[in-house]
């Protein structure tokens, strides 16, 4: 990876890039954009990332401090590529930081969102609050209700993943569809 991140945390660089292309990839699944309703666009990219590493985040929250690391490592990789994307769509460096800090706020108020329907396993919040971020100029936008199926189940099997797998960075995301 080209991330300036991993020159400066030596510790932790192949577990770092094992795991956030890990993520990356299952944020790429096709079959969330071709049958979850998952905009392919640059901010459907953005938020099915979002989701997929809101989920790794709560499995790495009760985690040891190696865990806890390795997730704030990865929360900076997710930013610093953030960053990266925002420059390559032409946005000028004297724009980037106001970008960065919308982004930011995205991410943290989707933390926030959907934490609140994961926690209850409500399935109807979490697709009302799938559907609020990713489709959020449609007054009636496609049903969500498969992706939040998906992201339930998916935090489920992370959370009896063994410690030792997230140490190591990795930790595998359940296919879509399957």
């Amino acid at each position: 990876m080209i991330f300036g991140l991993f020159k400066r945390k030596s510790g932790n660089i192949a577990i770092v890039e094992r795991q956030y292309a890990l993520l990356t990839a299952a944020a790429r699944q096709p079959f969330l954009y071709t049958d979850l309703a998952v905009p392919d666009t640059v901010m459907g990219r953005f938020e099915m990332l979002s989701a997929i590493l809101i989920l790794y985040f709560r499995r790495t929250r009760a985690s040891a401090r190696t865990g806890q690391e390795i997730a704030q490592e990865i929360v900076d990789a997710f930013f610093e590529d953030v960053d990266h994307s925002i420059r390559e769509l032409g946005v000028g460096d004297a724009g980037v930081p106001k970008k960065m800090k919308k982004f930011a706020g995205m991410f943290y108020g989707r933390l926030e969102s959907y934490a609140a329907a994961l926690e209850q396993r409500d399935g109807q919040a979490l697709a009302a609050a799938l559907l609020r971020n990713f489709h959020p100029d449609a007054r009636e936008g496609p049903s969500m209700d498969g992706l939040a199926a998906y992201l339930l189940a998916t935090e489920a099997a992370l959370s009896e993943t063994p410690e030792e797998v997230v140490e190591a960075g990795q930790l595998r995301i359940p296919p879509a569809g399957a």
